[in-house]
């Protein structure tokens, strides 16, 4: 069975700052290259973007997908704080507002839609998904310069 593979990642210039995301998305010989920038944001929200335009992309429901991201904070986020966040009434165990919790609750809306396998690669190591993600998301960042 195919799957679709998708690599994503999202940076800023300043934190907050000019920020960018960039989403590779390959499905057989098919590939399909997004990206998106924003004037004041911050790293953990570009990261975030990257993976909710990477699954909005998708139109159908019944494929497998295999996601990569090399920001823990979504990878731990998605995998193991989500549940409690969400019992809790989006708070944090220090019963405090979850941080970018718009995007999070976007996000556990997609991946609950689909079925995602969520992988986490070292960034700047010289995996070819994750290199060709970062300069998407650099791509959107010069362009906002």
């Amino acid at each position: 069975m195919q799957k679709i593979i998708i690599y994503t990642d999202g940076g800023c210039r300043g934190n907050p700052g000019i920020g960018g995301w960039g989403v590779w998305l390959r499905y057989g010989d098919y590939d399909k290259k997004l990206n998106g920038n924003e004037k004041d944001t911050t790293n953990n929200r570009m990261e975030l973007t990257a993976a909710i335009k990477a699954l909005e992309a998708i139109k159908t429901k019944d494929i497998a997908i295999d996601l990569y991201t090399d920001s823990k904070y979504v990878m731990n986020g998605i995998n193991d704080w989500i549940k409690g966040w969400k019992a809790k009434g989006w708070k944090t165990a220090n019963k405090k507002p979850v941080k970018n919790v718009d995007l999070w609750q976007r996000l556990d809306v997609l991946n609950a839609a689909h079925s995602v396998h969520w992988h986490w690669v070292k960034g700047h190591s010289g995996n070819e998904g994750n290199e060709m993600a970062d300069e998407l998301a650099n791509q959107a960042m010069d362009k906002m310069a």
